[in-house]
């Protein structure tokens, strides 16, 4: 949803967006190349389970991502229905899996050891890098994509 409507987000999966915009390879491979990285971290730091669970959830994740265009297609759709839709389903997932010791990646397991570790919120740990890889966003998207939707949200235009 956040790619049709053209809207942003941070972490892995907003790095994996801006490498998607910046190359046109695919959203689910670069996600899952994303987060290679952090699983030797993971598996240090948080545990065998807590990774096998995250490697798990970022490879369904990453199929389902290539396959959904396969399966459906959304011919237009509003980019506030998109956010809030998709930003409701997102925060519902991750907390189930955060629940569930789990994650959808790098930023989250970062966030989850500085937490359980350090005592730093994990909401706010993770507010920072999302802040970071939006704005990071910013150098590869051009500005009149990247503020179109804010712009569609403020004036209610389809």
């Amino acid at each position: 949803m956040f790619n049709q409507a053209g809207l942003l987000t941070g972490g892995t999966a907003g790095l994996a967006f801006v490498l998607h915009y910046a190359t046109g390879v695919s959203f689910g491979k670069l996600f899952f190349l994303v987060n290679l990285p952090f699983y030797w971290f993971s598996w240090k730091r948080m545990g065998r389970e807590f990774t096998l669970k995250t490697f798990l959830a970022i490879g369904l994740l990453s199929l389902l991502t290539e396959w959904s265009p396969q399966a459906m297609s959304i011919g237009q759709i509003h980019p506030c229905y998109a956010a809030i839709v998709g930003g409701l389903l997102l925060g519902s997932g991750c907390l189930f899996l955060a629940r569930h010791r789990a994650s959808l990646g790098g930023a989250t397991i970062v966030s989850l050891y500085l937490q359980e570790k350090h005592g730093i919120r994990a909401g706010k740990a993770q507010m920072a890098i999302d802040s970071v890889v939006v704005l990071l966003a910013f150098l590869v998207v051009p500005p009149q994509h990247s503020f179109k939707p804010s712009l569609q949200l403020l004036c209610h235009a389809p």
